[in-house]
Formats: structure tokens, C-alpha cells, sequence
């Protein structure tokens, strides 16, 4: 393939389409330190693949597929990968999203960082014990804090009881 200039010029568009699009994640995630670490065959072994896929390779899960997002029992929302406490249903409503969502995590459950993926800036939600992705947050939520932190289902586990 003969090199000129728009060759150069094609390469490198389509280069800095591919980084708009899919943008650098994990980069951020490689940098931080968590608490809880396993390798990536011991997160294989311990998730489903489901839940390994969203809280390790920061998926999506489809909207609606997820049983806690008709859960509607007084409990605590915990990360599937660690069991960190994140959301407690008295925060919980209905987005009409198709995920569970929230309008603020617990106390010191959660961090967040900015999610460059898919061509359009958003804000992720990871755990902060773990560092399993969580989902992403919006400031399109309820009072009192304006938040809606929509949450993949498969990422969480929830136990029932006082929230």
C-alpha cells in the first residue's frame, strides 16, 4: 500500500474516531487502588458471566433484564463483586430506564470517574472496595439531590431487611 498523504490522514481519523468512540477506559481504573483485588481468573471464577462482564469490563446489561429493578422491599443494595453496602432502597425509584436507579449511594460506598466510552462524556460509578463497575450517574434524578444513579442489576446483590 503506497504511503501517502491520505493514507495518513485516513489512519489517523479513523484512529481518533475509534478513541472517541470507545475512548480510554480502564486507564483511570488501572491507576486507583482497591481494597479487595483478585486476579481476572479469580473474578471469572466468582461472578457469573454476566456480572463478570458489567463489574470487570465495564458492560451494560440490557435494560429491564434485571429483577432488581422490580425490587421494591425495604434492604440494602450491595456490590455483587465485594459485598460493600452501595444503595439502600429508601433512595430507590422508578427511572422508567430500565435499571435500577437511585438517587444517592451510601455513605463511602461508591466513587466515580469520567467515562469518555461510546463518543459522549458521562460520569461512571464503581465501587470503591472493589472497584467493580456499578453503572453511571446523571443529573437528571428526584430531590433532594437531583442524582440518578442507574445501576446495572447483575453488578449488585440485595438483601432484604431494614434499609
Amino acid at each position: 500500500m503506497p504511503h501517502n498523504r491520505r493514507t495518513f490522514l485516513t489512519l489517523a481519523g479513523s484512529g481518533a474516531a475509534a478513541f472517541a468512540l470507545f475512548g480510554c477506559r480502564g486507564a483511570t481504573a488501572a491507576q486507583e487502588k482497591f481494597e479487595v483485588t483478585m486476579s481476572d481468573a479469580q473474578w471469572k471464577a466468582k461472578l457469573s458471566p454476566a456480572a463478570y462482564q458489567v463489574l470487570r469490563h465495564e458492560d451494560t446489561e440490557r435494560p429491564f433484564s434485571s429483577p432488581l429493578n422490580d425490587e421494591h422491599r425495604a434492604g440494602i443494595f450491595s456490590c455483587a463483586g465485594c459485598a460493600l453496602p452501595a444503595f439502600s432502597s429508601k433512595t430507590k425509584f422508578d427511572s422508567g430506564t430500565g435499571w435500577p436507579s437511585f438517587w444517592q449511594p451510601l455513605p463511602n460506598a461508591v466513587r466515580s470517574r469520567e467515562d469518555g466510552s461510546l463518543g459522549m462524556s458521562r460520569t461512571e460509578v464503581h465501587c470503591r472496595r472493589c472497584g467493580g463497575h456499578l453503572g453511571h450517574v446523571f443529573d437528571d434524578g428526584p430531590k433532594p439531590t437531583g442524582k440518578r444513579y442507574c445501576m446495572n442489576g447483575v453488578a449488585m446483590t440485595f438483601r432484604p431487611g431494614t434499609a
